[in-house]
């Protein structure tokens, strides 16, 4: 059926329209559908997982910082402690697997005060680095209750795990390592004290904190 006005010509044509889908077409769009669904679960699933290991790592390297600060911060300040005027060597005891000695630091006086520091893991393997701290500075009294004792777990896991300490020969300036250090027979303190160990997560670390007041006898 055509139409003409004026110029302009308007054909019209019947269409047939059609109503519904095929099953095939059904077929086809729920396939795509289930296809979208899988790449964006697929997405938020890649996504999601990135997101715990950044925030895993970030907790792991947060409690590494928080441990690494208390130590260097006991161990920075430890102190040439004399046992008494009749004896005056200097109270510091470490060996491979624990550290004792007196430091010019006390979290439990806020940071002031002396306190008696040590370090140690419980257990062989899979064991929890301890540090213990005791206040007032007591090394002949071993009374129980004798004064205020904070333990705390630094590191939860450990393997591995030992320590050593560094001497420096005061005239030659040459530098060594060693397993044990008793200031009673050095008559001082070592330089800086090495730990070693693996984490839970089977990272190995090593940190040298450096003590600040050393000793030797001359």
């Amino acid at each position: 059926m055509t139409f003409r006005i004026s110029n302009f010509e308007f054909r019209i044509s019947n269409c047939r329209s059609q109503a519904g889908f095929t099953l095939i077409e059904l077929s086809i769009a729920m396939t795509l559908l289930t296809l979208l669904l899988l790449i964006v679960y697929g997405a938020f699933y890649v996504g999601h997982r990135a997101v715990e290991k950044v925030q895993a790592r970030s907790e792991v390297s947060q409690n590494l910082r928080s441990t690494e600060d208390l130590l260097a911060g006991y161990i920075r300040s430890g102190y040439p402690y004399r046992l008494s005027s009749q004896q005056p060597a200097i109270f510091f005891s470490g060996a491979a697997d624990h550290l004792t000695f007196v430091s010019a630091v006390s979290q439990g006086m806020g940071g002031r005060g002396m306190s008696k520091v040590s370090i140690s893991l419980e257990g062989e393997e899979d064991g929890n680095l301890i540090l213990a701290e005791e206040i007032p500075v007591r090394i002949q009294d071993q009374e129980a209750g004798a004064g205020y004792m904070n333990r705390v777990v630094l590191a939860r896991g450990i393997r591995d795990f030992h320590m050593d300490y560094l001497y420096q020969d005061p005239k030659s300036g040459e530098e060594s390592w060693f397993e044990e250090w008793d200031g009673k027979e050095r008559n001082g303190l070592p330089r800086a004290v090495r730990l070693n160990y693996r984490n839970e997560g089977g990272q190995e670390i090593r940190r040298v904190f450096p003590i600040m007041i050393t000793v030797l006898a001359p």
